[in-house]
């Protein structure tokens, strides 16, 4: 079997109907693929053993039953697979669950082999990959650069040809921001279309767990499996409708010219209009819209009085255990003390008017397209200044769960420094199956 072998869901789903390879031979090529983990994309690497294990589980049963027969995957660490400690970043807070979370079971009784469980921003809390006690996860193609994060490991896990998919968080734009960096696919499904049971809360009413992958199509398989209600999450949802369909023509929403922000990046302006230009010639009609609600709202996720939900998250932990936290994870955590429950009521108030809306954009336009980050630090830059590069970051990212949107991160480009770009398509909840057909052909129209 080549080194060079590629892991994409339908190649290695073919190899194994034709016989031409088995979840053994499967684990021993991760095996001596991941080698050493100069990326810092791992918490906690499962040994051959434990991957043999599960691939011995498949021996005998046919492929063509099982959607995700042999595929392997990785965990972000905050998500539970049963007898691997659960860490969320911080070495003082973990603990070995008996079960896995819902989703991760799901994907195992599909076939999927777990590799291992990625490193992350301790409990969730960044968009840069680089607050961890386990070491700043590097970019997959420079490691002078961010990886981006929260869901740091995972992506960089799937860029790198570990495993074929990964899963990780976003509640603010973790299983976005670190797509464009790595040039992948990152999937945040509609908040309660996949479940949450056995993840380390960050935000419990924003929360959602989302999809890495190379493809569209890689992402859309493994949200078939990964999908569905769970009556043990109080926070999973029944699809009320299935979002627009997206035929030969559609609308979308592109922000205003001076309400557009790429942090003085003098290259990723000129790849976001080359995506508006690809986008237009697969029928879509631009439509430029009032960027401002989004922008408000997302200025309440971290400036309003939901950063109290990360406490209430942790609360024993970080009253009795405080200097385990990273400190400016800690600050951030620590400044939910401010808000008294009168401003939360405020804040709600406010989200209400503002979704109200926002719900009339929707009447002008099928779908949102914004980029997905502006642009990217070294890690060096972050360090020096942890909470405005990570404020930067989050700029088209966190208003999506507030709003109840779903989104698609797609690649959209290299700067001239090598590194990639990615622009996100964001629709309404329950417009996932349309977003992902979308992305997935914006991607290779970008690609070709």
């Amino acid at each position: 079997m080549s080194m060079l072998m590629k892991l994409d869901i339908e190649f290695l789903r073919q190899r194994y109907l034709s016989g031409a390879l088995t979840p053994a031979a499967l684990v021993a090529e991760i095996n001596a693929r991941i080698g050493e983990d100069e990326n810092h994309v791992w918490i906690r690497r499962l040994t051959r053993q434990e991957m043999l294990a599960y691939a011995k589980n498949l021996e005998g049963r046919d492929p063509a039953l099982f959607p995700l027969y042999g595929i392997p995957f990785a965990i972000k660490d905050n998500i539970d697979l049963a007898g691997i400690p659960t860490t969320s970043g911080c070495p003082d807070f973990a603990y070995t669950p008996d079960t896995s979370a819902t989703v991760v079971q799901q994907l195992i009784d599909a076939g999927a082999i777990p590799v291992g469980k990625t490193n992350l921003d301790q409990f969730a809390t960044g968009l840069v990959g680089t607050r961890s006690p386990y070491g700043a996860c590097r970019n997959s193609i420079n490691p002078e650069y961010i990886s981006g994060g929260s869901s740091a490991g995972s992506a960089v896990s799937v860029a790198l040809g570990m495993v074929s998919f990964s899963l990780g968080t976003d509640t603010a734009g973790s299983g976005r921001v670190p797509a464009a960096f790595n040039n992948l696919i990152g999937h945040k499904p509609t908040c309660g279309l996949v479940s949450t049971s056995g993840v380390v809360p960050a935000c419990r009413t924003l929360d959602c767990v989302s999809i890495f992958a190379g493809n569209a199509d890689d992402a859309a398989t493994v949200l078939e499996v990964a999908q569905g209600f769970d009556a043990g999450d109080p926070y999973s949802r029944r699809p009320v409708n299935t979002g627009k369909a997206l035929g030969s023509s559609f609308r979308f929403g592109v922000p205003r010219e001076d309400q557009l922000e790429f942090f003085g990046n003098p290259v990723t302006p000129q790849l976001f209009r080359d995506a508006i230009n690809r986008l237009q010639s697969l029928g879509g009609q631009p439509v430029v819209i009032d960027f401002a609600p989004f922008l408000e709202t997302a200025r309440l996720l971290y400036e309003g009085p939901w950063v109290a939900e990360r406490y209430a998250a942790i609360r024993e932990f970080i009253e009795t255990r405080p200097d385990s936290l990273f400190p400016v994870t800690r600050s951030i955590i620590g400044a939910a003390a401010r808000f008294s429950a009168a401003d939360t009521y405020a804040a709600l108030y406010r989200l209400k008017a503002l979704q109200r809306r926002n719900e009339a954009v929707w009447d002008e336009i099928d779908v949102l397209l914004t980029p997905t980050a502006g642009t990217i630090y070294r890690i060096s830059e972050v360090e020096a200044d942890p909470v405005r590069t990570n404020s930067n970051l989050g700029y088209y990212t966190n208003f999506m769960n507030l709003l109840d949107l779903a989104a698609i991160a797609v690649p959209a480009g290299f700067q001239s420094n090598g590194l990639p770009f990615g622009v996100t398509i964001a629709a309404p909840a329950f417009s996932d199956t349309a977003l992902l057909r979308l992305g997935g052909r914006l991607h290779a129209a970008l690609d070709a």
